[in-house]
Order: structure tokens, then sequence, then C-alpha cells
């Protein structure tokens, strides 16, 4: 997480925070720099920088000076958990920090400031940071001093960009943004974003990365233009083409697992899953609940509205055993088409749910089993248009039958997924899964695996 990327016009920079472990107050956010001559590497080993926070980032001063920024954790919560924009200078030579560490800015009254960048320009050093969390209450928050150690003025403004004050604004939860000049010298402003679907406001996109146009007022300070609410619509310096976002993907698997794929947890994939012989072999495993070992391959929903498809092989032997197509967004989050068995060996079909937000899961059986032959691949499908989903299935010859009733697509979303206040921020996910809790490790197959974008009338923030 909080990872940096930046150029001194020798070398690139990247640093970036790996966090081992959260103990309640406890955060050990291992930060690290690497770095390389070209973007594509070879790229150094790491170089351990601190433990004190994470958002990361390395400002290089035009006398060649090297500044590493981060946020601080301060456990004790004495008088805050996120206790300000630590400052320490980095000898690129020695490979550490050098010279005292300064808290150089505690951010506003909206609290949690995080994500700072510093920027020179006019004599003043500037910096952005991140404040309010990751949902809401989120925003950029800017400031500038003389010194690069402070003090830094806030910002007229205080917070140059958040939707914070304007709950019906298309672009939500805005905030942690970085800026970028072109080679004609306008501005912009790169930031994470939600797009809310429902009155309740739901985002089952998860966090996304927007664009906004800036400009440095005559009395240099930088303003977001029609800010500081975010805009839907910017005109950018580039030709716009949709084509590949809306192009239906069919994914095969003769070339191994393709990279918009995911799974979770194992540095071991090859317990879990299999591309052999062309098609995708799950291994099963535990049951989609678990918080170990879960053989479940997906890959985000990026659409309001999308269809998916998938044919499965698999023959279970009683009710310990299931698989198929899930709609994804937590073990506590996620609609799931199963092929299992009763636990006489008769095949069928069974739909679990569990719709509860953290620590609250429950599964659950929005319809009844439909049984269906013991022999036999079956197609199961689903589709959303916005915060709607039904499956579908259908046996080998025979044309797709709806089962189980339309569900509640919206709690596949950041807020209803997340396990704090703040929530998280991974969007839903679609994808096949496979549980055999006998310990026979049964496999099933999937043939293929479609994502189709769908325009639907309900998306109205599509763009």
């Amino acid at each position: 997480m909080g990872a940096c990327l930046s150029h001194d016009g020798e070398r690139f920079w990247l640093v970036y925070t790996d966090v081992k472990r959260k103990d309640g107050s406890f955060k050990d956010a291992h930060n690290y720099i690497v770095h390389s001559e070209s973007i594509e590497g070879p790229w150094s080993d790491p170089i351990y920088i601190n433990s004190s926070g994470f958002d990361p980032s390395l400002f290089h001063d035009d006398d060649g000076r090297k500044w590493f920024v981060n946020m601080m954790w301060d456990h004790r919560r004495r008088p805050l958990l996120f206790a300000g924009i630590a400052l320490q200078e980095f000898d690129p030579k020695a490979g550490k920090l050098v010279g005292p560490r300064t808290n150089i800015y505690q951010g506003t009254d909206l609290k949690l400031v995080e994500g700072p960048h510093l920027y020179k320009r006019n004599g003043w050093y500037y910096l952005i940071t991140a404040e309010g969390g990751t949902a809401y209450e989120h925003a950029c928050t800017f400031a500038r001093s003389r010194t690069i150690d402070g003090q830094y003025e806030t910002h007229p403004q205080a917070h140059i960009l958040t939707s914070k004050d304007a709950p019906h604004a298309a672009l939500q939860r805005a905030g942690h943004g970085d800026l970028v000049e072109t080679p004609e010298g306008k501005a912009y402003l790169v930031h994470l974003t939600s797009r809310p679907i429902t009155q309740k406001r739901r985002s089952v996109l998860g966090r996304e990365t927007a664009i906004q146009e800036v400009f440095w007022g005559e009395d240099d300070w930088l303003y977001v233009k029609n800010g500081p609410v975010p805009s839907l619509h910017v005109e950018l310096p580039a030709a716009r083409n949709d084509n590949a976002y809306w192009t239906e993907k069919r994914y095969s698997f003769d070339r191994g697992l393709p990279i918009d794929f995911q799974w979770l947890r194992t540095p071991e994939p090859e317990r879990i899953f299999s591309t052999e012989g062309g098609r995708l072999t799950l291994f099963g495993r535990e049951s989609i609940g678990s918080w170990f070992e879960q053989a479940l391959v997906a890959r985000r929903q990026t659409h309001f509205s999308y269809d998916a498809e998938t044919v499965i092989d698999f023959s279970p032997t009683d009710e310990r055993q299931f698989a198929g197509l899930a709609a994804y967004y937590s073990r506590y989050n996620f609609f799931y088409l199963t092929v299992t068995a009763h636990s006489d060996g008769q095949r069928e079909l069974l739909i679990m749910a569990s719709e509860a937000s953290w620590p609250d899961g429950k599964l659950t059986y929005p319809a009844a089993p439909v049984q269906i032959p013991n022999d036999g691949k079956v197609k199961l499908t689903l589709t959303i248009r916005g915060d709607k989903l039904q499956f579908f299935y259908a046996l080998e010859g025979q044309p797709l039958t709806p089962i189980g009733p339309v569900l509640d697509a919206s709690i596949l979303s950041d807020e209803c997924g997340g396990h704090q206040a703040h929530g998280s921020f991974t969007g839903a996910f679609v994808g096949v899964a496979a549980s055999d809790l006998n310990g026979t490790v049964l496999p099933a197959h999937f043939d293929y695996f479609t994502y189709r974008p769908v325009h639907d009338p309900s998306d109205r923030y599509e763009i």
C-alpha cells in the first residue's frame, strides 16, 4: 500500500509500504525504497527505511537533496492515531535516513491526515495530503511553506478537492491526490473517488481513479477548476476511446490464468487451481466464507451492469462438495450459484448468499434447490443491472432458465463489505469457486469464462 514513483533526472525511485501486521492500535508499516535507471528495470534490492507509518513519497529538491515523507502512526493516540506528516532527509549513498525527523503538518479538523506529496514552485514548498479517511469525508488538503520543514500554512479553502459537503455529486469519497503537469503547462490532479449507486450510496465498483483540471491563482495557491467538488466530465488533451472498455472478454485458459484474474491469500496457487489441458480446474478447498484457503478465482467488476458466464464440469457426491459462479465482495458479502449434491448423492443447483456486514455474515439460501442429472456439464450465468442480480442455468442442449429471485447486488460494495467506519475499497468481483469439505480435493473444471459489459438505463454515472 502507499506506493509512489518519482524521477530525479537520473534514476527512477519507487517508495512503498509493506504492512505486515495490524493488531489493535499497532500497525507494522514497513517502508522501503527501490531504484532503477530504467522504469522497466532491473530494480535494486529494497532498502528498508522506517516503520513509523504508511503512504511514503520521496521529494527531490533542486539542490540535489532528497526528502522522505510519510504519515505517522501513533498507537497511543496521543493526541491522534494519525499523528501528522514526518519529514526526514534521505541519503542515497548511505541508503538511509539522516538528520532530524520533523512532524511538519498535523492536518485540519477533518483529521486522519495521510498520503503526503511535496512539490516546489515559485519559492514555495507545497504539501498535498489526504484527510477524512477513505469514505464520504475524504478530501485533498493543501498547504505551503517557504521552508521544507515548515511551518505549513493551510490553503484558504483547506480542502481543494472533496465531496463531503455535496452528497448528490456523481463522484464521492474524493481525495488522496497527486499533481501532474503536461508539456504544454496545464496542471491536473489525479485522485481517488467512487461512483456510488442507489439512494443508500453503495460503491460496487470500489475505489477508482479520477482526474481534475487545476490551475494556479495569482495568490500562488492551487485551485480545482469548478471545485472543490470533483467533476464527472473533464476536458483532457487526449482522444477518448472506450472500445476496449466496452468489449466483451471471453477468457480461455490455454495460456494459463489471464492477468485479469486474482485469488485470495495463498502464495501457492497450484494448491487451488491449474490450467492444464486448456481449462481452469479448481481444487476444492475450504468454504467460500473461510478466513484461510479458498479455491476462488475472480476478476473485478468494472461496469455497473454486465453478464458473466461459464460452463462447469463437476461431480459432487454430497452437500459438502460445491462449486460454481460467484458474485463476490468478501466472506461476508457474496451470491454464489453452486453445483452440489444432496446427502443422498443426487446432484442439484443451490444458491448460497451472505448479505450482512462484518462481523455478522450469515449463510442463507434465497431459493429452493433444483435437481439436475448427475452427469453432464452445466452452463451458469448471472446478469447484473445496477443493483439487480439474477442467476441462470442451462443443461447441455437446453436454453437458459432463471433460478432464484432477483437479488440485491448493491450489497457487494465497499459500504457493506467493509469492517470499519471508513469501509473498504476493493469493489465487487465475479468469478468461480470450488469447495470440498470432505478433504478429498474434488476438482471442478471450467471450460471458459465470459465477462460482457452492458449499457443499461439504470447506470446513471457510467461514462
